[in-house]
Order: C-alpha cells, then sequence, then structure tokens
C-alpha cells in the first residue's frame, strides 16, 4: 500500500492533472495493488481526492499498455466514457471509484494475458492484431496464429530489421515481403484475401512505428 500511495501521489497534480515523465515512465504493477485495501482507505479518507488519484494511475497505466498493444484502444474509450459520465454527473463518487477498481481488476487481468496465452508481450501484439476483432477461430487455429506471430517477429528482428530499415525503399520491401510470405504459409485457410491483406498492412505498420532497428523497439528495455 506505501508504493500504491506513492504512485497515487505522484500521478496528479495539485490542481491540474499532468503526466511528469518520471511517473510516465514507472513500471506500474496492477498485481500488486491491494484493492481491498484502497477501498477501506477510500471509505475512511478524502474520497473525491483518492478517486481522482486513482484515475490518474490508471490514466498513465492505461498509456503504457496501449504502446505496447494498440489492439487495446476499446479499454480507453471505455474509460473515457466512465470518467465524461462522472463528470456530467451521472454517478456519485462512490459509483465512480467502484467502477475505476473494476476497471483497475481488467486491466490486472489484461496485463497477465500474455502469460496466460504462452506469449511475450510484443507476440501478443501481433496475435491480437492478427485475431481482433473479427476472427472466430478454433483452439488448433488459435495455436497456428500464435506460432506465425512467433515465427514472423525471429525471422524479422534476426534478418530483416536492419539498421534504418525504414528508410530505404528496398529494406521496407524486404520486411513487407517478409510479413506477407510468413503469413501466407502459417496462417490458417479461415483468413480469406481480403482478411489476409488487411492484416498484413496492420501488422507492418505495427512494425514500422515500433521497431527502429536491431534490438531497438517498444519491446527493449
Amino acid at each position: 500500500m506505501a508504493d500504491v500511495n506513492r504512485l497515487l501521489d505522484e500521478s496528479v497534480a495539485a490542481e491540474e492533472y499532468i503526466i511528469d515523465e518520471d511517473v510516465a515512465s514507472m513500471k506500474i504493477d496492477l498485481s500488486q495493488v491491494d484493492f481491498e485495501a484502497l477501498k477501506e482507505k477510500f471509505d475512511k479518507g478524502r474520497k473525491h481526492s483518492l478517486a481522482e488519484r486513482l484515475k490518474a494511475l490508471l490514466s498513465d497505466k492505461l498509456a503504457m499498455m496501449i504502446e505496447l498493444n494498440r489492439s487495446r484502444m476499446d479499454y480507453l474509450e471505455r474509460f473515457q466514457q466512465m470518467i465524461a459520465e462522472y463528470n456530467a454527473g451521472a454517478m456519485n463518487v462512490e459509483e465512480f471509484f467502484r467502477r475505476l477498481v473494476e476497471f483497475a481488476r481488467e486491466l490486472k487481468a489484461e496485463e497477465q494475458r500474455a502469460i496466460s496465452e504462452n506469449l511475450s508481450e510484443e507476440e501478443l501484439a501481433v496475435f491480437d492484431l492478427l485475431t481482433k476483432p473479427e476472427m472466430k477461430l478454433t483452439k488448433k487455429e488459435q495455436l497456428q496464429v500464435k506460432n506465425a506471430a512467433r515465427d514472423l517477429l525471429e525471422k524479422l528482428k534476426n534478418e530483416k530489421i536492419v539498421l534504418d530499415w525504414r528508410k530505404r525503399q528496398q529494406s521496407r520491401a524486404q520486411v513487407r515481403q517478409a510479413i506477407e510470405q510468413i503469413l501466407d504459409e502459417e496462417l490458417p485457410p479461415v483468413y480469406d484475401r481480403n482478411v489476409f491483406t488487411r492484416k498484413c498492412d496492420m501488422i507492418y505498420q505495427h512494425i514500422y512505428d515500433n521497431y527502429t532497428g536491431p534490438n531497438q523497439s517498444i519491446y527493449v528495455a
């Protein structure tokens, strides 16, 4: 709780909420949050202040999670809708805090999903791009897509993502070609040509945005 209180204190300004660079770079581990103790603190303390501080903490955490996986944008939409309803007076502070805690639990489960899927965080980002929102897959097909995500990243990082690859047309073309080749070979037949092309576009954009060179990406600590 001491660590949670410190993060809460540092994640909110006295008058206007501003994300500080040091706070934004912190690793906020929701698995360490004792939600029952947090609720007790809320019941005994200044409710509006604690609700605002928890909102700020979740905003920081959500920004970090979306940076790693853009498929999580639906969480941001729900979070913003919740805040808008509270600001409009559609719920009191007790209900707002309850929903914030519930949302924090969801983010905690999402943060741990890579482990349950037996994927790394960067593999999960590719897997989600390949499967969300429209793909309904069997267990066997899901396993095929997971293997495709692993093989694709391994191939790109080991052979295709070279120094300044985004600045050279030939290097960009090789990355795109590798994406199409591996996915064509490894994705299950349920991916028709239109879906396949769209997924290749999404994966290429993801790689272009987040992998700048050898061992240089948002996933490298």
